[in-house]
């Protein structure tokens, strides 16, 4: 059975005036973080207006075919800046007390239940914390809950945590574990007799279960993870869960996109919003699929669901190209998931793997496929360093795979996502490590919610870092280098360099193929060395398109 809920929410400080063309409102005028405007302390008067807006806005629903509605209450905005003791600093009726600070969100409920009736259930989403110094604690969640239920009569409290000035906290990042919220939960559910919902990357069926088996929760609700696969309970119950894209927290396309004001995509899913354009093929062709990183598998699947015949070559004995090295640094294991899942669907729908294999005009020629997609990715970026090429250096792809090892004192070349990872990855092992990068900080590229967790990591393990300098030369024992500012220094002293500058798209095959077979596409890294996101957009594109 499926019955809709339609959430109910005022963003407050959280809010965008230049989107409204409103000035943003809360209880106190309190910003939600540096650099955001300050917000005007919401009016008595626009309060009781706004009350009666909710029990509105419940009945249009209701008129809708909704079976619920939620209320928000959570991550700092309006209603939750009233509850919280942190930015309510109010003296009227709605400040203060307990009992005041709850007065918002209890008459909110009432104009609700005046409105649209019992027939309509109410779900109240409160903080579990707010991960923040006198904010929401797990103590004060579970007073709020129980007077949701007992005196304001709400029929479902759903967990769930931080405000904005954490939301690394909110919409966790790889390295975070999953149901890592599911504490809250528990203390919520201690309080109340009402249905308790937990929330909090969820990724995987196995724990989410746990948490209704063991009473410690009623409902699981999985946001990002419907993103990435909305068939994943489905999946869970056939038991195809090798067949499931796991949210691998990536933070590239969901949270990014919602903040621009764009359309919601997933790099594990970029079908996302778009399911209705996967359709059958009107004529089964025969297609070759160049490359078995992510856009490659990803393309292959696709194609082959399509209903056509697809043949996938791949150079090395092992799929999942250099997505499937971004799995080993601390925190990313979720992306070996991600490679698993897109060969377990090539292998559902027939995708055949040509393995150990380098394609050549003259086998496209013997082949002679309908259409070709070319996915062949990146290469590492080796510019020309004097002593670049006979020093020793390794390549961090080659660390990752196991195939060189470094000594204790390593120093890492170029502080992109790429090298702090890699850095991140040994520090974690134990080894002394330094990293030197042009530009003016380490990790400039890393979306921000991971860069916290990076750089925490970094000062636990006493990584060094040199920033805005270049390096002039390659030693087998470290680098000379040169700052803005035209002062020299060199690093040197370490049992290992290793070489992580970026890489460079590898193709050397597309121009032509494009003489033999008309309906050729070059997709992901062969194009530019990108993101993965990317590689799966130009692949769904390709595949789409034949």
């Amino acid at each position: 059975m499926i019955y809709p809920c339609v959430q109910l929410q005022h963003a407050g400080p959280e809010g965008n005036s230049k989107l409204t063309g409103y000035p943003l409102k809360a209880a106190s005028a309190i910003p939600g973080e540096c650099g955001r405007e300050t917000p005007e302390a919401i009016s008595k008067e626009e309060l009781y207006r706004l009350i009666e807006c909710y029990g509105d806005a419940a009945v249009r629903a209701k008129k809708a075919g909704a079976d619920a509605v939620e209320v928000h209450c959570a991550h700092g905005y309006l209603v939750s800046t009233f509850i919280s003791s942190r930015t309510n600093k109010r003296v009227d009726e709605f400040g203060g007390s307990f009992e005041n600070r709850m007065r918002l969100i209890r008459l909110i409920v009432e104009n609700i239940r005046k409105k649209a009736g019992n027939g309509l259930a109410i779900i109240c989403r409160i903080n579990g914390t707010d991960d923040v110094e006198g904010g929401q604690t797990p103590q004060d969640a579970a007073a709020v809950a129980s007077y949701l239920e007992k005196e304001c009569g709400v029929d479902a409290i759903h967990v769930s945590r931080a405000v904005h000035l954490h939301d690394e906290c909110m919409w966790a990042p790889s390295v975070i574990h999953g149901g890592f919220s599911a504490d809250f939960a528990t203390e919520v559910k201690r309080a109340v007799s009402i249905p308790v919902i937990t929330v909090g990357r969820y990724t995987e069926p196995q724990f989410a279960e746990l948490m209704v088996a063991e009473g410690r929760a009623d409902l699981v609700a999985f946001g990002r993870q419907s993103i990435a696969d909305p068939e994943m309970p489905n999946k869970a119950k056939e038991g195809k869960l090798d067949m499931m894209n796991p949210c691998i927290g990536c933070l590239q396309g969901c949270v990014p996109n919602m903040y621009h004001g764009e359309p919601i995509t997933c790099l594990v899913n970029p079908l996302v919003g778009r399911e209705s354009e996967l359709t059958k093929a009107e004529t089964s062709k025969n297609i070759m699929v160049i490359g078995g990183g992510p856009g490659g598998l990803y393309a292959a699947y696709i194609c082959a669901y399509r209903g056509h015949h697809v043949t996938l070559y791949e150079q090395k004995d092992i799929l999942g190209g250099n997505m499937r090295l971004a799995a080993y640094p601390p925190g990313k294991g979720d992306i070996t998931n991600m490679i698993r899942s897109y060969i377990a669907k090539c292998e559902a729908y027939g995708v055949t793997f040509v393995m150990n294999t380098e394609v050549t005009p003259a086998m496209v020629q013997e082949k002679n496929p309908d259409a070709v997609i070319v996915a062949t990715g990146s290469t590492p970026l080796v510019l020309p360093i004097p002593g670049i090429n006979d020093t020793g250096v390794i390549h961090a792809g080659d660390l990752l795979d196991g195939k060189a090892h470094v000594g204790k004192k390593v120093l890492i070349v170029g502080g992109g996502m790429v090298g702090c990872e890699v850095a991140d990855f040994l520090a974690e092992l134990g080894h002394d490590v330094s990293v030197i990068e042009l530009r003016d900080q380490l990790g400039p590229d890393v979306i921000p919610k991971h860069r916290k967790y990076l750089m925490k990591d970094f000062a636990q393990y006493h990584v060094q870092g040199v920033t805005g300098a270049k390096v002039a030369q390659f030693y087998p024992d470290g680098v000379s280098y040169t700052l803005a500012d035209g002062t020299e220094g060199r690093l040197e002293g370490f049992d290992n360099v290793v070489l992580a500058m970026g890489y460079r798209n590898h193709d050397t095959i597309s121009e032509e193929i494009r003489k033999i077979v008309a309906d050729t596409y070059v997709i992901g890294d062969a194009v530019k060395a990108r993101k993965a996101m990317d590689a799966t957009a130009e692949a769904l594109h390709a595949a789409l398109n034949i």
